[in-house]
């Protein structure tokens, strides 16, 4: 055995505890922790040339890379996405039938808040709630002239949109 293999069998034997009571502070899952402390015992193996056992600073030495240990791997699991089990966010997911209709929907909804509130309430009430004009002009209280322009120029207005969207060319 060599020299260094006998100094990592020492700190094993004789920080090991510590180290997987530190990180068990941390992270409750017994497997995980002692991945963790494995890992920081390997990190400690591969600059094995920075422990200097003739000072008193090795267990603070393996502390701060456990310390490090640890917050990577939180910072991993952070940017990993989670398994949802929540039915009805799993039922709000769009299936991908129907994801060219969420992203029309989207384009759709941008473009109508670019549009003056009259506009939009004329291509809401017309289009998608099918009111008549005579309908629609009584609901808004205006002229069904008024209705007709507004429902022409808000057309006019959203192709505009769409161009600048890149959606129409």
């Amino acid at each position: 055995m060599t020299r260094d293999e006998e100094l990592m069998t020492a700190l094993y034997t004789e920080h090991y505890g510590v180290l997987l009571a530190f990180v068990s502070r941390y992270e409750r899952d017994r497997h995980r922790a002692e991945d963790l402390v494995q890992d920081t015992l390997l990190r400690a193996w591969r600059h094995i040339e920075r422990i200097d056992v003739s000072r008193d600073t090795t267990r603070a030495y393996l502390l701060t890379i456990a310390r490090n240990v640890v917050s990577n791997a939180w910072r991993a699991e952070q940017r990993r996405p989670r398994l949802v089990s929540d039915p009805d966010a799993v039922a709000a997911v769009a299936d991908p039938g129907n994801v060219d209709e969420l992203v029309e929907g989207w384009l759709i909804r941008a473009a109508l808040d670019r549009l003056s509130a009259e506009h939009r309430e004329v291509i809401k009430s017309v289009y998608y709630d099918g009111r008549t004009v005579a309908d629609t002009a009584r609901r808004l209280s205006v002229p069904e002239g008024t209705v007709k322009s507004r429902a022409y120029y808000a057309v006019r207005a959203l192709r505009a949109v769409f161009e600048e969207m890149g959606v129409l060319r």
